[in-house]
């Protein structure tokens, strides 16, 4: 019965319902027992009942129920209006093909089989499934914005002068290429052993994704079966496990990634992340790898055996193995087959690749050890400063830094060394733990040619070639010298130059006393200075030209005083030693209280050899990023001193070499140099120029544990007939054995 109340009514109101006798139906319809109805007029009670909740929440709660139901109903009322006509035609094939299990009708075993619609229903509905779940995956997957680690770790790569490589840095060996770089037929040696339909394919392959993932799941192993695109997407977005939720998302970022990204693009990407074996990632390291060039060098059948190695570095590099070369040239000699066949290679140059090209034993891009770590501390350093490369750019790796190291003169410079440092050891065995022997060989243009650092870098990280650390002791003469040429010198205070030449005589006697236009030079102490020659001895009045030949100190002390120590510290810094290097400005620093390293020596010798131009030593000509150029700040040359001067300085260390080594030294030699001690004999030194390379070298001690003050070297540098820093330099340069 349904009861309509006009208004709410109080809990517990009592109501009366009457009911009424219905009348009869008659011979239309059955009669009803007039036992099973109220008599006529009775009247019932009706009790309103107190509700659950309060009649505010319940209201508030129908009114919500009601007006989410109506926006849902609202929202999908015009669709069902236009799909109803469909749903009615559809109902009957439906009904039909609901399922009744067991199959009324059919006895035993038969009441359990599908019907031919069940079967049907069910492959429609698992394809349906199936494809929406596809679209949703591939709609709700997205392209990794951070790539792996190993995918953008690049190493930096050093090459000696003349284009091999010298060493490289990093954990990771790869050199990113642009594709337009790789030649065409190194990228379809690849695609024909990998991919050859990679340019129409769609970024996956459902042949060998469905026969990848059998494999994986029915027998438990994995299986190969992926596109180029889909081996991009694992080396540098996933992982390299092989499950089969790593191959799913494989393939959906390489779908979507195929839409998104050129294909050009992928390849290019793949070729530089791929593994080759031999430590090495991308087809550029590959290349140098086994092969010690470029890629851009590769021709087709080296780039087949390359191609082999992607599907095993382990199972084909050929010198592994005999079993590895077998396998290696039949893949080989496959992948060739393979070009000619899709038309990459035409049969005439297959026919010329009869010949496997075996590679190299072993991987020339050799890790830094010993002397290289020298030679690489340099060219970075000078890379990151001349390029404006920041330390956090050159860590991400990828550069090309080709330097001016000479492979032969720095083996011939380290050689000389290390010789030096066996007869040490047997002749002086308690000094050699504190013996310092630093080098270097600077042409004259700015070149550093080649240093010696020190017995192994891992062991001793401390640079003895760019060390400034002990005083240039008569070495520096030569920069007094080309000083007073340049510049004159002046007798009387605010009195005008008057010139100096060669041949100009000064007191080469020892002892002398150091005067200025107001008389003698005293010192702090208040004792007057005075001037002494190796071992004291005296050479009467000599011209400069002389003095300098014979390395008479006394006469350039003077010469510094006259010519001012100011010009002397210009001229000085003019030719290539550093500022900061520079000695106390007293009478002492024209007798060597500066401390250049061996490259400034050689830089500063160097000057000269160059007609009286400088060049800042250098230690990089040229620096790539995965191919490309990087801008490079190269010194020019300077004026430092006339030609005039240069040329008179040359002369007399010329005849330097010559009165101090007449048995080897020709006239027709281009050497020019000489020695160098100190008073203290704390350091020995040798610098001279050969075929306009000049090369530095110095002896002294240090205990590196304890500090930084020279030792004196009590013999270590041999005797002035048969000094050591000479047998060194001589045997490291050219035309001198």
């Amino acid at each position: 019965m349904q009861l309509k109340a006009g208004a709410p009514l109080p809990p517990d109101t009592t109501m009366q319902l009457k009911a009424v006798t219905p009348p009869r139906t008659g011979a239309t319809g059955p009669e009803r027992p007039d036992a099973a109805l109220p008599p006529a007029d009775a009247t019932m009670q009706l009790r309103v009942v107190q509700p659950e909740m309060s009649g505010r929440r319940a209201t508030r709660k129908k009114a919500t129920q009601s007006s989410a139901l109506t926006r849902v109903t609202a929202h999908f009322a015009p669709y069902a209006g236009k799909l109803a006509p469909y749903v009615r035609k559809l109902a009957p094939y439906a009904r039909k093909l609901k399922p009744a299990y067991p199959r009324p009708g059919r006895d035993g075993w038969r009441r359990w089989v599908p019907s031919w619609r069940q079967w049907l229903g069910a492959v429609l509905a698992s394809i349906g499934l199936s494809g929406t779940f596809l679209v949703i995956a591939y709609a709700a997957t997205d392209i990794p914005e951070n790539l792996n680690s190993y995918a953008t770790q690049q190493d930096n790569v050093y090459f000696w002068s003349d284009g091999t490589p010298m060493a490289r840095t990093g954990w990771v060996q790869r050199q990113a290429m642009p594709l337009k770089d790789i030649p065409v037929q190194v990228r379809w040696a690849v695609l024909a052993a990998e991919n050859e339909s990679f340019y129409t394919d769609p970024g996956i392959s459902v042949k060998g994704l469905s026969r990848a993932l059998w494999r994986t799941v029915g027998e438990g192993d994995t299986q190969g079966g992926s596109t180029i695109t889909q081996q991009y997407v694992k080396n540098v977005y996933l992982t390299q496990n092989q499950t089969v939720g790593r191959k799913f998302t494989e393939a959906m970022i390489a779908l979507k990634l195929d839409n998104k990204m050129s294909k050009d693009k992928i390849l290019e990407g793949y070729l530089n992340t791929s593994w080759f074996g031999r430590g090495t990632y991308g087809i550029q390291r590959a290349s140098q790898a086994y092969y010690g060039k470029d890629v851009s060098q590769l021709n087709a059948s080296e780039a087949a055996f390359l191609a082999s190695l992607l599907k095993g570095a382990g199972l084909y590099d050929p010198t592994l193995s005999k079993a590895n070369h077998h396998r290696a040239v039949e893949r080989w000699s496959w992948i060739l087959d393979r070009m000619v066949k899709i038309g990459q290679l035409s049969p005439a140059e297959r026919a010329k690749y009869k010949t496997f090209p075996e590679p190299l034993k072993q991987n020339p891009l050799y890790d830094t050890g010993k002397q290289s770590d020298y030679l690489v501390e340099l060219a970075s350093q000078y890379a990151k400063k001349s390029a404006h490369i920041s330390d956090q750019q050159f860590d991400l790796g990828g550069y090309q830094i080709y330097t001016t190291f000479d492979r032969k003169r720095e083996d011939a410079l380290t050689d000389a060394v290390t010789k030096a440092r066996k007869q040490a050891k047997q002749k002086h065995p308690d000094l050699v733990k504190t013996a310092h022997y630093g080098a270097a060989s600077v042409a004259a243009d700015g070149r550093i040619l080649a240093v010696y650092g020190g017995p192994d870098h891992r062991r001793q990280g401390y640079n003895e070639s760019n060390a400034a650390t002990v005083p240039a002791g008569s070495a520096f003469l030569p920069f007094v010298y080309a000083a007073g040429l340049e510049h004159g010198v002046r007798k009387t205070r605010g009195g005008p130059a008057t010139p100096v030449t060669p041949e100009s005589v000064y007191d080469g006697n020892d002892g002398v006393p150091v005067t200025t236009p107001e008389g003698p030079y005293w010192d702090r102490s208040g004792k007057k200075v005075s001037a002494h020659n190796d071992g004291k001895r005296s050479y009467g009045q000599i011209t400069l030209g002389q003095a300098l030949a014979r390395s008479v100190n006394t006469p350039f002390m003077q010469l510094g005083m006259d010519a001012g120590l100011t010009e002397v510290r210009r001229t000085a810094e003019a030719a290539g030693l550093l500022p900061s290097s520079i000695g106390p400005q007293v009478p002492a620093l024209s007798l060597g209280n500066s401390t250049p390293s061996a490259i400034r020596m050689a830089s500063g010798y160097a000057t000269f050899a160059a007609d009286g131009t400088h060049t800042e030593p250098y230690s990089v000509r040229r620096i790539t990023r995965n191919g490309a150029t990087v801008a490079l700040r190269t010194p020019k040359p300077q004026r430092a001193v006339a030609s005039s001067v240069a040329r008179q300085v040359t002369e007399a260390l010329a005849e330097s070499v010559r009165i101090a080594h007449p048995e080897a030294v020709s006239a027709s030699d281009q050497v020019a140099g000489k020695a160098g001690t100190t008073p203290d004999d704390t350091a020995s030194w040798y610098v001279g120029t050969a075929t306009s390379v000049s090369t530095a070298v110095v002896v002294y001690r240090m205990d590196l544990s304890k500090s930084l003050e020279p030792l004196e070297l009590k013999g270590l540098d041999g005797t002035a007939t048969n000094a050591v820093p000479y047998t060194i330099w001589s045997s490291a340069v050219r035309p001198l054995g």
